[in-house]
């Protein structure tokens, strides 16, 4: 059995509606079904989804500000003024930066940039920076997703007697800055209908108040990249400009964007919303986040294809090192936290400081955790000298972080973000008080349900329906990304007909499924340690994307799988191995379930006469018995209700010994998830054999010579198990039958053949009867195909409950 990581939520559309929609539209079911789901039941909605059209867009002077702040831009265009656009270091800051640049030369404006180094600076509007526009002779700001915060900044800029523009999309803070003009969509009483737009959607926006119908279609790529950079809903006008931005994109002038597509290897006329996100959006901010955010802004500007070129394979390679920046970081903070949840347990708000932490990657390291954890994860990066601390955080769907900061505000000196990220600065010697206050806000937040991960599935269905014609229909519900995610399909009961491993140190996995007559192969990155478990022939539920596969001019279906399960027991076979702890280690990771509940648990059986090698972490250690069967070694493992415990995995490094010991193992965990055989194969002369009545006539006989009066019963045995192809463990067993049947007699260490025994029937002793299950028990452990051993238990199984 394989635990899925998460928890499988597939809403039920109402199948009216559905069957109405598909009806009406002339689409599947399936299609319909997902439309429905996401909030389009009328099909006037749905086709306004899938085909956009004008009512996405909305006029830009229903924001709140524009109609102030456009008069005083084309003031200072005809005055010559000296305008400054100031940025900030993340993609989105970034593209609407870059998007105020081609603007602003449209315009021929007077102007310069400004984006403040993140580990130098930090976020947001700083006063030196101000000093150095009053410097140039600049009288008029233009801030770009940032501002909305920076109420003592402009007000110092209002005392240099130079105006402000914020154009910005963070939550806005209950002090405002006095700028002249403040546009966001999020502003209380603001009248625009759409409240999601990126920062660079909001500058978009401004770029239309100015230029009207004569925006250049190309600038809508630039708005794409920072509007899914950014991660935001890809409804409505953001659905606009998005589809807008990667239509033109496939045939883009901006050399900086075709290079940087060549370099993320996306080739230009099939880039997609995913490929901005996986592909250009991280080598965007790695130039924020380890260098300087102007590389990245020179590449979205420049008009040189050699310029662009070369800037492209400079982010590349700040990206390649950003990967490894962030994966040592992880795996300190993990040691860190690891040590922490020794001695406290998992925290609701898990916060971590450490000195040379990288500013520009802390959010990406928060990410991680939060996968590993499912907790709201804050990362803080100490500066050496200073002490302040600035860092990042990302939550999970139960906790509002921007709002759990709020409720700590009086520790930082500054913070800001969304509901699901946020940033903040703070001195070293406030951290701990500033884990405590979010934890405390936390616990009257966070519920149990809050901490288990839930994947939201689209629908449940056949393997038979997701084929090339459905990923076909699917493609019309893009671009996907934040509030529109690539449709989920969970599919139950295929089977495995092929299992292997690809990447680099095998790190990915590739199986074939199959149901009916149906197949498709599906690829799951990351997840190339599962091959060991998944062997052909093992029955999964997936939880899957469709995607197609082009190679060599052939196209076929394809599933990406995002999580998996097996739903019944599994049984292992690495006997044998030489490495059986290290094995035992590398399942129980695997097969645990997520978090590693301790309902959950995983126990290792070895005989009681051989020492353990090294202490197995996690598992509870237990050894065969010739009294009670088995026995916990030493301390019995902590909080054990062996009727309530569910256990994950039993690891058997050796075979019991007796049935007896069988029989107690299986009475004690009557329902494991996964056994794992991992005893070593003994010597054929030294198993057991299936007792036969030549057996006994042999012993008898060679009794009959050896020991007429009492003989020491190792030499006996020795002499025995010399004279026939028998081990003396066997032929111990054989004299317990005759000891019962009164054939011989035993005393202090010695064995004799009684004078003219009984006659006695062998199928009237127990040892008799004792041995031959022993025997075959054996056969199935040491010599048993997987598949017999299986079946066998099973039994076993059944009988013992």
């Amino acid at each position: 059995m394989l635990h899925s990581k998460t928890k499988w939520h597939s809403p039920a559309a109402d199948s009216d509606t559905v069957r109405e929609l598909a009806r009406s539209l002339s689409i599947s079911p399936l299609l319909s079904s997902l439309l429905v789901n996401r909030g389009m039941e009328t099909p006037e909605a749905a086709l306004l989804f899938m085909e956009g059209g004008a009512e996405e867009q909305h006029d830009p002077f229903l924001l709140q500000g524009m109609a102030e702040a456009v008069p005083r831009i084309r003031k200072a265009l005809e005055e010559q003024e000296h305008i400054l656009v100031y940025g900030d270091y993340d993609a989105d800051g970034v593209s609407s930066t870059a998007l105020m640049i081609h603007l602003l030369r449209h315009l021929g404006a007077s102007f310069d940039i400004y984006i403040p180094h993140r580990s130098n600076e930090g976020y947001g509007l700083h006063n030196h920076a101000l000093d150095w526009a009053l410097q140039q002779g600049v009288s008029l700001i233009i801030t770009v997703d940032t501002g909305i915060s920076a109420y003592h900044q402009v007000a110092y800029a209002n005392q240099l007697r130079m105006d402000v523009i914020v154009t910005d999309h963070h939550e806005p803070p209950e002090l405002l800055p006095d700028a002249y003009a403040l546009i966001n969509p999020k502003l209380p009483g603001c009248p625009y209908p759409f409240k999601g737009l990126a920062g660079v959607g909001v500058a978009y926006k401004l770029a239309q108040a100015l230029l009207g119908s004569d925006v250049p279609a190309e600038w809508s790529e630039i708005a794409a990249i920072g509007t899914v950079a950014d991660l935001m809903p890809l409804l409505g006008e953001n659905r606009d400009i998005v589809r807008s931005g990667l239509r033109s994109m496939r045939s883009s002038r901006f050399p900086g964007i075709r290079a940087l597509l060549d370099v993320s290897g996306v080739a230009l006329g099939t880039v997609s919303a995913v490929n901005i996100a996986f592909g250009m959006a991280p080598r965007i901010n790695a130039s924020g986040r380890l260098d300087h955010a102007g590389r990245a802004v020179a590449l979205l500007t420049t008009e040189s294809d050699d310029e662009a070129g070369i800037l492209a394979g400079e982010l590349d390679l700040l990206n390649k090192e950003r990967q490894l920046v962030v994966e040592r970081i992880v795996t300190e903070a993990t040691a860190k936290l690891e040590l922490q949840i020794t001695e406290t347990g998992v925290p609701d708000i898990i916060v971590l400081a450490d000195y040379d932490w990288n500013v520009g990657v802390v959010g990406i390291v928060a990410s991680k955790l939060l996968d590993r954890y499912y907790r709201p994860v804050v990362i803080l990066d100490i500066h050496p000298e200073t002490g302040m601390c600035k860092g990042s955080a990302r939550s999970i769907p139960g906790l509002d972080i921007y709002e759990a900061l709020h409720s700590c505000s009086d520790l930082m000196e500054h913070f800001g973000g969304h509901p699901a990220a946020a940033g903040m600065s703070l001195h070293k010697d406030k951290v701990d008080a500033f884990a405590a206050a979010l934890n405390q806000y936390a616990a009257g937040v966070l519920t149990e349900d809050h901490l288990v991960p839930v994947s939201p599935a689209d629908a449940e269905v056949l393997l038979s329906e997701l084929s090339l014609t459905a990923a076909a229909e699917l493609d019309r519900l893009a671009p996907f990304g934040m509030s529109n995610p690539q449709p989920r399909f969970i599919v139950r009961g295929v089977t495995v007909k092929e299992t292997r491993t690809m990447g680099q140190e095998s790190k990915h996995l590739k199986l074939v499924l199959q149901s009916g007559s149906s197949r498709i192969e599906a690829v799951a990155f990351g997840k190339g340690s599962l091959a060991g478990v998944l062997p052909a022939g093992t029955v999964v539920d997936v939880l899957a994307e469709l995607s197609v596969n082009e190679w060599n001019g052939s196209r076929k279906p394809q599933l990406m799988l995002q999580d998996l399960a097996v739903t019944s027991m599994q049984l292992f076979d690495l006997r044998g191995a030489t490495d059986a702890e290290r094995q035992a280690l590398k399942l129980k990771e695997l097969l645990m379930p997520a978090g590693g509940s301790p309902s959950h648990a995983a126990a290792v059986f070895r005989d009681g006469r051989v020492a353990p090698q090294s202490e197995l972490i996690g598992m509870s250690l237990w050894v065969y018995d010739k009294e009670t069967g088995i026995t916990p070694a030493g301390h019995p493992p902590s909080g054990l209700q062996l009727e309530n415990e569910q256990v994950s995995l039993l690891c058997l490094m050796d075979v019991p010994e007796t049935p007896e010991q069988l029989d107690a193992l299986l009475r004690a965990f009557p329902s494991p998830d996964n056994i794992a055989l991992l005893h070593t194969v003994r010597d054929s002369r030294e198993r057991l054999q299936m007792p036969t009545r030549e057996h006994f006539k042999a012993l008898y006989q060679g009794l009959a010579q050896i020991a007429p009066a009492p003989v020491p019963e190792q030499e006996v045995l020795r002499r025995l198990s010399r004279q026939s192809s028998l081990s003396v463990r066997m032929l111990g067993m054989m004299l317990d039958v005759f000891e019962e049947l009164e054939f011989i007699e035993r005393n202090k260490g010695t064995v004799a053949l009684r004078n003219q025994p009984a006659a006695r029937s062998l199928t009237a002793s127990r040892q008799y009867a004792r041995l031959g299950q022993a025997a075959e028990m054996e056969r199935y452990f040491l010599e048993g195909s997987l598949a017999e051993l299986q079946d066998w238990l099973q039994n076993l199984r059944l009988g013992a409950s």
